[in-house]
């Protein structure tokens, strides 16, 4: 089930982010992601405390997270959308994350379907989202879902400085 992130599941949420560090760091996957420096706890927080922290869970166990809200980051500024809109009607998917004991079953794939149902009821004309470069396998999932890589945007992104981030859109 995917539902609103409660306040108890912040440590969770963490601890998924505390995962994808450590397998970051022994190099079993690439996010580009820097422990302390993004995600962090504060990043749960600030998504819970703004009522925009979603989760997946199954049989009591926090599997995925992410926020999701109209914000587009100022680097969406330099990209040729082919899909323009107002930002009323853009909803934005944000530091999606599925634990890795958890990965390779569809919890990216139902994160974002959820993210498309729930853009449709909100009268979203367009999706928006974004990833590093090095994230190929991120890369790969929203290619198969549908998803425009719409264009490439050197950056500092989140306190992580060097960023390529790949920005990525959807019509509805």
């Amino acid at each position: 089930m995917i539902r609103k992130a409660e306040k108890k599941d912040i440590a969770a949420v963490a601890a998924i982010y505390e995962a994808i560090h450590t397998e970051e760091e022994q190099g079993k996957i690439t996010t580009g992601w820097i422990r302390g420096i993004y995600p962090t706890l504060q990043t749960a927080e600030n998504a819970f405390g703004a009522g925009e922290l979603y989760v997946l869970e199954e049989a009591g166990a926090i599997l995925a997270a992410a926020r999701i809200n109209g914000e587009q980051d100022p680097a969406y500024g330099k990209v040729d959308w082919a899909y323009p809109a107002e930002a009323e009607e853009v909803l934005v998917l944000h530091t999606l994350v599925v634990h890795p004991k958890a990965g390779g079953k569809g919890c990216g794939s139902r994160f974002v379907a959820f993210y498309e149902q729930l853009a449709a009821a909100q009268g979203c004309a367009v999706l928006r989202m974004d990833t590093n470069r090095k994230n190929q396998r991120a890369r790969e999932m929203y290619a198969r879902r549908g998803y425009r890589e719409a264009g490439l945007v050197p950056c500092t992104f989140n306190g992580l400085e060097g960023i390529e981030l790949i920005c990525l859109e959807k019509k509805i």
